[in-house]
C-alpha cells in the first residue's frame, strides 16, 4: 500500500514537472530578423557583441541573421519564424507582431531608449555620374522621362518610407496643398521603372542591372553603394527636406520566453546603444543617438530639413488608418500608376 502511494505521488510529481515549459538555462543562440539592406551592418556588429557577451557571461552566443523586406519579415514571424529579436525599419511592422500575434508587448517602444530606435536615417537620391537628369528635389522626380527605382511600398519598409517622404516633402514645399501633393504622387508613381520587393533588390536593379536614372533609398544605403561602386561615380543627392526613417527594435516575447533567451536578446538590443556599436553604425552612414559620436560624424551628412511622421501625418496610427490600409490613400494613388 505504501509502495503504491509512493509510486502514485512520484507519477504525479513527474507529470507536473513535465507540464512546465522547457527553459534553457542560457540560450546559446539567437535569431535576429532584420530588414533587407542591413546585412553588412550586422555582419560587423555581431562579432563585437559576441566578444562582449563572452566576457560578461562566460558563454558563447551564436547569432543568426535573416534579411528581407521589413513587412515580408514581419509576416514570416507571424507565420512561425522563431525570431528572438527584430531590428526593423518600420514601426508598423513591429506593431503588427503585437496586433495580429501578440508576439511583442503593447509597450515595446518604451522598453528601449528613443522609442526603441537606436539609430535613424533619411530618404535620399542616388544618381548616376554627373547627375544627367539634374535631379535635386522631390519635385524633379515627377518630370517626364525620369526613371525611378525604389522598393514596393506594399512589401518594403524602405519603399513605404520613400512614399511617405515624397508625400511629406511635397506637402511641405507647396504649403500643405493636399490635391497638389496627390497629383505629384500619381506622376511620381508613373515614373517608377521597377518596384522590387526589398531595398537590396532595388539596389541590384539600379547599380548592377543599370536600370533607372535615380534610386531612392535610405541615406545609409546610398552612401554605402556609392562607396562600394566608387569606380562608377554614383552621386548622393540629399533633397532639401526628407522624412526621418526610424529603425525600431524589439524582443519577441513569446519566442524568448519559450527558448530561455530573454537575457541575451535584451542585452543584444541594449548593445546597439553602446558607444562601440554606435561607432560602427555611424561608419555605415546611419545617424546615431550618441551625441558625441553623432557630432563627430556630422560632417559626412548634407543638411536637410527633417520632417517626422508625427509632425506631418499625426503618428503611425493615422498613417495606417489613412494611407496604408486596404483602399487607403496609398492604394488609391498607387493603382493609378
Amino acid at each position: 500500500m505504501i509502495l503504491k502511494s509512493l509510486a502514485a505521488a512520484l507519477a504525479m510529481w513527474l507529470a507536473a514537472f513535465s507540464a512546465q515549459p522547457a527553459q534553457a538555462a542560457d540560450a546559446d543562440s539567437i535569431l535576429n530578423v532584420s530588414y533587407d539592406v542591413a546585412r553588412e551592418l550586422f555582419a560587423e556588429l555581431n562579432p563585437v557583441f559576441q566578444k562582449e557577451w563572452k566576457a560578461k557571461s562566460g558563454h558563447d552566443i551564436a547569432i543568426t541573421q535573416s534579411h528581407g523586406g521589413s513587412s515580408k519579415q514581419a509576416r514570416a514571424i507571424l507565420e512561425g519564424l522563431q525570431a528572438d529579436v527584430v531590428t526593423f525599419n518600420q514601426v508598423t511592422d513591429i506593431d503588427v507582431l503585437h496586433d495580429k500575434g501578440n508576439l511583442v508587448s503593447a509597450d515595446w517602444r518604451k522598453q528601449f531608449p528613443h522609442d526603441a530606435s537606436p539609430f535613424y536615417s533619411v530618404q535620399v537620391f542616388l544618381v548616376r555620374k554627373g547627375n544627367p537628369k539634374n535631379i535635386k528635389t522631390w519635385s524633379d522626380l515627377a518630370k517626364d522621362g525620369t526613371e525611378i527605382v525604389f522598393p514596393n511600398p506594399k512589401t518594403s519598409g524602405n519603399g513605404r518610407y520613400t512614399y511617405l517622404a515624397a508625400y511629406a516633402s511635397e506637402l511641405d514645399s507647396n504649403g500643405g496643398d493636399v490635391k497638389k501633393t496627390q497629383d505629384f504622387i500619381r506622376k511620381f508613381f508613373k515614373n517608377v521603372k521597377v518596384f522590387d520587393t526589398g531595398g537590396r533588390a532595388a539596389t541590384t536593379t539600379f547599380a548592377e542591372r543599370g536600370i533607372g536614372d535615380v534610386l531612392i533609398t535610405f541615406e545609409a544605403e546610398a552612401y554605402g553603394i556609392a562607396r562600394q561602386y566608387a569606380k562608377d561615380g554614383y552621386e548622393v543627392v540629399t533633397p532639401p527636406q526628407s522624412l526621418v526613417s526610424e529603425f525600431p527594435v524589439a524582443v519577441v516575447d513569446k519566442v524568448v520566453d519559450k527558448r530561455g533567451s530573454r537575457k541575451v536578446a535584451t542585452a543584444y538590443l541594449n548593445f546597439l546603444y553602446e558607444p562601440a556599436a554606435q561607432e560602427i553604425i555611424a561608419r555605415h552612414f546611419y545617424r546615431v543617438r550618441d551625441e558625441a559620436i553623432a557630432k563627430k560624424n556630422a560632417g559626412q551628412f548634407a543638411q536637410v530639413k527633417l520632417l517626422t511622421v508625427d509632425q506631418v501625418f499625426g503618428g503611425w496610427k493615422r498613417v495606417n488608418d489613412e494611407h496604408l490600409k486596404s483602399d487607403g490613400i496609398l492604394d488609391q494613388l498607387f493603382t493609378l500608376r
